[in-house]
């Protein structure tokens, strides 16, 4: 009997009874003393199994109300794709956030993803979680940004704002902050604005904590404002992409989720359309033209004027040899 059949053997035993002496435990799982008292320390330490010792009854038991499941010795491909994640994200996560609580949440993962036959080092070995496009962060700016999402306090920033190529001077209140597509993001009230914003990290090039406490904005707001449309800018849907993608692309594309609410259906000869909601089309054109000649936007006019003229402009490129040849 292997260690995680043991574990599971134990759960059993203590699911059955209100108490367990020890010598119940020896016989039925046929280990030594020195044994159990390992396998009772890991799945208490490791697994966080609510394990206590009642010493009227003599006997070991599941504390009371508690709600403890033995985590499987396998994982979904969602499961084993959350644990890793996380394990990841927590490994890489810039100083200034979650100060003394990530080595406890690295521990719980670790003991979550080891087992006898094989430690947490090989599965995160083995198995691979890539990040895409991650931009460097400079790590005191988002230590000062981070405290401030925490302590509610109000930030002064400097804004660079790549698609113009321009620096704007920010107070903002930061609400919360995001991350998407491995990169970090600040939901804030602008009030050089007055109005909602979303600010990537990495393009603030300097910040300062202000005294003034920051301007609470509700959770269904912000929801409202930022995760209607498509992509991390969507803003408050106001239209609706309609594409159609070839039967090769389908095969690929008909299982990715766009949007939340998005609309689709698989067509007569293999082909896929999709409608997804958008309000700023920043990030859902560079989605659709990474497809290239594989989809076809249907509508609305607008978008696919920005497509068709975004092609355009590559092939002339091409044509004229231009960007330095």
């Amino acid at each position: 009997m292997d260690r995680m059949e043991r574990f599971i053997k134990m759960d059993h035993i203590l699911r059955g009874s209100t108490s367990v002496p020890k010598q119940v435990f020896l016989d039925r799982l046929e280990v030594s003393p020195a044994t159990f008292k390992r396998d009772l320390e890991y799945m208490r330490d490791r697994l966080q199994a609510p394990i206590a010792y009642d010493r009227e009854k003599q006997g070991y038991c599941y504390e009371s109300g508690s709600q403890f499941q033995l985590p499987g010795l396998w994982f979904t491909a969602d499961e084993a794709h959350a644990l890793l994640t996380a394990y990841r994200l927590l490994e890489n996560i810039q100083p200034g956030l979650l100060d003394g609580h990530v080595e406890p949440l690295l521990d719980r993962i670790r003991g979550l993803l080891g087992g006898e036959d094989h430690s947490w080092e090989e599965v995160v070995q083995r198995i691979r979680v890539l990040p895409q496009g991650a931009r460097r962060v400079d790590s005191k700016h988002f230590e000062l940004v981070s405290h401030a999402v925490i302590a509610r306090k109000r930030l002064n920033i400097t804004h660079y704002r790549r698609a113009r190529d321009e620096r704007t001077e920010r107070e903002i209140s930061p609400q919360r902050l995001v991350h998407y597509r491995d990169n970090w993001y600040v939901d804030a009230w602008c009030h050089t604005r007055n109005a909602l914003r979303s600010f990537a990290v990495d393009s603030i090039e300097s910040v300062a904590v202000l005294e003034k406490s920051a301007k609470p904005i509700p959770d269904e707001v912000l929801d409202d404002e930022f995760m209607g449309g498509y992509g991390i800018f969507g803003g408050k849907p106001v239209e609706t992409a309609v594409l159609r993608f070839s039967p090769e692309s389908a095969r690929w594309v008909a299982n990715e989720i766009w949007h939340p609410d998005q609309k689709s259906e698989l067509e007569d000869g293999g082909s896929y359309r999709l409608e997804v909601p958008y309000s700023n089309p920043r990030e859902l054109l560079m989605d659709i033209l990474k497809h290239g000649s594989e989809v076809k936007v249907l509508a609305p006019e607008s978008l696919v004027v920005l497509v068709r003229d975004k092609l355009t402009e590559a092939a002339a490129m091409y044509e004229s040899g231009s960007i330095t040849s």
